[in-house]
């Protein structure tokens, strides 16, 4: 059986400037793929070409067998491609529901099933429906982003430090949400992220990036060898 993504291959980068090197991995169904590394190895360069906001210069990406490498990030959003971006990018004037809906355009026929199952992810939205996003906690619009995501019902949820500037007890939560969300419908999760905790946690491999390459795959048990991690992450 194929796997859900395959990336093989990835060069690309900005203004003619290379930053990816050749990655190449796959992600299978009910999967949780960590990409860790070093600020500016090019993770979330990676996680931008995936949604197609940055370019190939070389190599594919394939969703579910189907090549995408060459679509837009709109057509991407269709077929599968959910994205949570480094900093949330909520819509803060907009309502908790406003923003739902705006996650519920990548495909409509399966939002209107999947917003009781998203809510019931992440309860805390429930009686926020017409709460200002730009009101609420960085925690709670995390959950937000992760819930408009998820509403389009996507094959793949790509999450850039979905753990940053968050209470710990609430990064808790959103890891185990994740894992809960991989396991029961069979999404593929890749996240880029620092806090190795999360990681360990809730990550069934973890690649690791140097120079815009994957350099390394690690089991998570493995993040706790200090000198391995110091010598990946410099921590």
């Amino acid at each position: 059986m194929s796997a859900l993504l395959q990336v093989s291959g990835v060069e690309g980068g900005y203004g003619g400037g290379r930053v990816l090197n050749g990655v190449s991995f796959t992600v299978d169904k009910g999967e949780v793929l960590a990409l860790i590394g070093r600020n500016g190895v090019g993770k979330t360069t990676l996680m931008r070409a995936l949604i197609g906001l940055v370019a190939l210069d070389a190599g594919s990406i394939a969703l579910d067998g189907e090549a995408i490498g060459a679509a837009k990030p709109d057509v991407r959003a269709r077929k599968g491609i959910g994205y949570v971006p480094q900093g949330r990018e909520i819509f803060g004037a907009l309502t908790v529901a406003e923003n739902l809906q705006v996650g519920a355009q990548a495909n409509r026929a399966q939002a209107a099933r999947m917003k009781e199952k998203v809510v019931g992810y992440f309860p805390i939205l429930k009686n926020r429906y017409e709460q200002k996003a730009g009101t609420m906690s960085g925690g709670e619009q995390q959950q937000l982003a992760i819930a408009r995501a998820l509403i389009s019902s996507p094959k793949v949820l790509l999450l850039d430090e979905p753990s940053e500037g968050i209470q710990p007890s609430i990064v808790d939560l959103i890891g185990e949400t994740l894992l809960q969300v991989a396991r029961e419908t069979g999404i593929g999760v890749v996240l880029v992220e620092q806090d190795m905790g999360m990681v360990e946690r809730i990550a069934t491999r973890c690649c690791v990036m140097d120079k815009g390459r994957i350099v390394d795959t690690l089991s998570p048990a493995q993040l706790g060898d200090e000198e391995l991690i110091r010598q990946y992450l410099a921590l």
